[in-house]
C-alpha cells in the first residue's frame, strides 16, 4: 500500500474519532480535569488505534484486531465502573461509544471510508439529540410505540418472506405485491398520524387537514363534520379543512399508482390540476373571509392510531377481493366492467382500486389508458362522498361550501379526459 493512502485512511480515522470525541468532550465539560471518563483526545487516540491495528494485522494473523478491541472492552469496563461509583451514573454509552471508535478507526484503516464517516457522524448525532431523544420519548404514548413495532413487523419482518409470484385464479393474487401496498399505505397513515399530533392543533385546521389527508381524507370529512354540528360559528374554517384534506387525496394518489411510473405520469396532469384547484379557492376563502385570524377557537382533529394489525390484514382481504373482481370485470366486461367496480369500490376507500388497476396495467392485463379512467373514477365518486357526509353529520349549508370546490375541481379534471391528446 502506497505511504499516501495509508496516511489518508490514518487521516480519516483520526478525523472520525474526533467528530465522536468533540461531543463527548462537550457533554462532560463540567467535570474538573483528570475526572472524565474519556475525552475529546481520548477517541481521537482510539480510533487512530484502530485504524493502526488494523493495518498491522494482516488476514493470517487477525486475531491481533480481535486481541485489541478485547484489551480496550475491558478497559472501557473498568473506566464504566469507577465513573459509577464516584458519580452514581449508570449510563454506558460513553463506554460502548469508545468500542464503537475503535471499529471505525478499524473500518477506515481498512479501506471503507465513506460508511466510516457516515457512521460516525450518525453516532455524533445520535448522541448529542440525547435530550431531544429523550424527551420524544416521554411524549410517546404505548398504543404509538406499538404502532411503530407493528409497522416494522409488517415490513420488516413479513414482507420479504413473502413469495413474490402469482396464486389463484388468472394468477391475479401476488402475496408479496400485496403486502408490499398494504405497508405503502399504512406508511402514509403512519406519517399523517404524527403530522397531525406534532402540528395539527397548532397550526389550525389547515395544517389538520393537510396531513389528515395523507392518513384519510374521509376521517377528516367525517370528524370535522361532526365539530361543525357543535360549533357553527367555524363551519366555514372546518369546510376549508375537509377540502384541504380532499385535495391532498389526489397526490397521495399519484404516490401510491407510482407502482406502475406509466400509469402514475399520466394520472399526474388531471390529479394534480384538481388538487391545485382547490387549494387555490382554499387560499381565496380564507383571504375573503379572514377565519383563521378572527376566530378564537381552534379546532383540534381527534387522531387514533392508524396502524393495528386488524386494520392492515383487512386492507389487504380488500385488496385481494378488489384485485380479483377488477381482473374478473376486465375478463367479462371489459373496459365497463372496471368503470362500475371503480364507482363501486370508491364509496369506501380509493387507495385499494388504485393499487389493483395500477398494477393490472403494469402486467398487461388492463390497458394503461382503461386502468388511468378507472382510478380517475374513484376518485371523482369518493371526492363527492365528503359532501355528502358532510350534509349528513352536520348541515347542507357546510355540505356546500364543501362541495363547490370539489365540483369545480372535479370540472376542471374532466378535461383531461374530453381532450385526451393532452396526456402524455
Amino acid at each position: 500500500m502506497a505511504i499516501a493512502d495509508i496516511l489518508r485512511r490514518l487521516g480519516v480515522a483520526l478525523a472520525l474519532g474526533l467528530l465522536i470525541g468533540l461531543e463527548r468532550g462537550w457533554e462532560q465539560r463540567e467535570l474538573p480535569e483528570g475526572r472524565r471518563f474519556a475525552g475529546f483526545r481520548t477517541f481521537g487516540i482510539v480510533s487512530l488505534l484502530g485504524a493502526i491495528t488494523a493495518l498491522l494485522a494482516p488476514p493470517s494473523t487477525a486475531y491481533l484486531l480481535g486481541g485489541a478491541f478485547v484489551a480496550l472492552g475491558l478497559i472501557s469496563a473498568a473506566g464504566y465502573w469507577r465513573t459509577s461509583l464516584e458519580h452514581e451514573d449508570l449510563s454506558a454509552t460513553t463506554a460502548f461509544t469508545i468500542l464503537l471508535a475503535f471499529a471505525l478507526g478499524a473500518l477506515a484503516a481498512l479501506g471503507q471510508l465513506i460508511p466510516a464517516a457516515s457512521a460516525a457522524v450518525v453516532v455524533a448525532v445520535l448522541l448529542g439529540f440525547k435530550v431531544e431523544l429523550h424527551a420524544a420519548l416521554q411524549r410517546i404514548e404505548r398504543p404509538e410505540l406499538l404502532a411503530t413495532l407493528r409497522l416494522l413487523l409488517i415490513s420488516v419482518v413479513l414482507l420479504p418472506v413473502l413469495p413474490d409470484r402469482g396464486y389463484g385464479p388468472w394468477l391475479v393474487l401476488n402475496p408479496y405485491r400485496i403486502w408490499w401496498m398494504v405497508v405503502l399505505v399504512a406508511g402514509l397513515s403512519y406519517i399523517g398520524y404524527f403530522a397531525i399530533k406534532l402540528m395539527g392543533n397548532r397550526l389550525g385546521a389547515m395544517v389538520t387537514g393537510l396531513f389528515g389527508g395523507l392518513a384519510s381524507s374521509t376521517a377528516v370529512a367525517i370528524e370535522f363534520a361532526r365539530q361543525g354540528r357543535e360549533m357553527p360559528g367555524l363551519r366555514g374554517l372546518l369546510a376549508d379543512g375537509i377540502v384541504v384534506a380532499s385535495a391532498v387525496m389526489f397526490p397521495r394518489m399519484i404516490v401510491i399508482s407510482a407502482v406502475n411510473p406509466a400509469v402514475a405520469s399520466r394520472l399526474a396532469p388531471p390529479l394534480l390540476t384538481a388538487a391545485l384547484v382547490v387549494m387555490l379557492v382554499v387560499v381565496l376563502s380564507m383571504r375573503a373571509t379572514r377565519d383563521l385570524r378572527t376566530s378564537t377557537e381552534q379546532p383540534q382533529l381527534s387522531t387514533r392510531n392508524p396502524l393495528d394489525l386488524g386494520t392492515a390484514i383487512r386492507f389487504g382481504l380488500l385488496l385481494a377481493v378488489i384485485m380479483l373482481l377488477a381482473r374478473a370485470a376486465v375478463s367479462f366486461a371489459g373496459d365497463r366492467g372496471i368503470y362500475a367496480l371503480s364507482a363501486l369500490s370508491a364509496l369506501a376507500d380509493v387507495d385499494a382500486i388504485t393499487l389493483s388497476l395500477a398494477t393490472m396495467a403494469g402486467k398487461g392485463q388492463a390497458s394503461e389508458s382503461s386502468a388511468v379512467v378507472g382510478i380517475l373514477i374513484a376518485a371523482a365518486v369518493n371526492t363527492m362522498v365528503k359532501p355528502a357526509i358532510v350534509t349528513f353529520v352536520s348541515d347542507a349549508t357546510m355540505g356546500w361550501r364543501v362541495a363547490w370546490p370539489l365540483l369545480l375541481a372535479i370540472a376542471v379534471a374532466s378535461l383531461w379526459l374530453m381532450f385526451p391528446g393532452l396526456l402524455p
